[in-house]
């Protein structure tokens, strides 16, 4: 899954043509998919994400036959975060459940990180599309400048070269950065503070292995001292 967004975003930034979003709005498809099936999400969110899936296929359908204008933009990206807040969710709530923290824990907190911000780019399209210039300086703001923009806010990094005009789009930027910074000190920092490869190996390798006795000189910390000869 990993994978696929990081196709997405490469899609994203390198594609600009209108027809084009369509590439990305099939791949996205594909990924949120591939998270609700690995994520296991309840009945109920499986029915409201497939009725998100056959809406994200069909105006993906209809932007390749060469409809466009502000409407079908706008279509385009509101799906495409759509798709993006139901994939970190669907995540996050598999990650919460499991009962022990392995590599498919820490690869999920990424992925769930990772679609946040694109989740959040995608809102800013859509955003520039109904309030034109979306940044200040009359820069409209273009897919590739609407991910860079929210990756440096969702990690606080701030260079400052882009901002929002005004609100809403502000006070989503604000959001955006409690988010980050929430998620980075509680959820990715258990997940790693609990990260044990080596444990992880060995337990792969034989489940049912019993613990190994401890060697050295803690082998014989608790041994009794012994008695003298009389």
């Amino acid at each position: 899954m990993l994978v696929l967004i990081l196709i997405t975003y490469c899609l994203s930034v390198t594609l600009s043509q209108d027809w084009q979003r369509s590439l990305v709005l099939f791949v996205q498809v594909g990924t949120v998919w591939l998270a609700l099936r690995v994520s296991r999400a309840h009945r109920a969110v499986r029915a409201v994400a497939n009725v998100v899936l056959v809406l994200a296929t069909g105006i993906a359908v209809v932007n390749l036959t060469g409809a466009q204008g502000d409407a079908i933009t706008t279509l385009i990206f509101a799906t495409s975060g759509l798709l993006y807040l139901i994939a970190p969710v669907s995540i996050l709530r598999a990650l919460v459940s499991k009962p022990m923290v392995d590599q498919e824990t820490v690869l999920g907190a990424i992925d769930a990180y990772l679609l946040l911000g694109m989740f959040f780019a995608f809102l800013y399209q859509v955003l520039g599309v109904l309030q034109r210039p979306f940044f200040e300086g009359g820069v409209e703001g273009t897919m590739a400048q609407s991910l860079f923009f929210s990756f440096t806010t969702l990690t606080t990094t701030g260079y400052g070269n882009l901002v929002p005009a005004a609100n809403p789009g502000q006070s989503f930027a604000v959001m955006e950065m409690l988010i980050g910074q929430l998620f980075l000190v509680t959820a990715v920092a258990k997940v790693i503070n609990a990260w044990r490869p080596a444990r992880w190996a060995a337990v792969q390798q034989d489940p049912d292995a019993p613990a190994q006795p401890p060697t050295g000189p803690q082998a014989t910390s608790n041994d009794p001292p012994p008695t003298s000869g009389g």
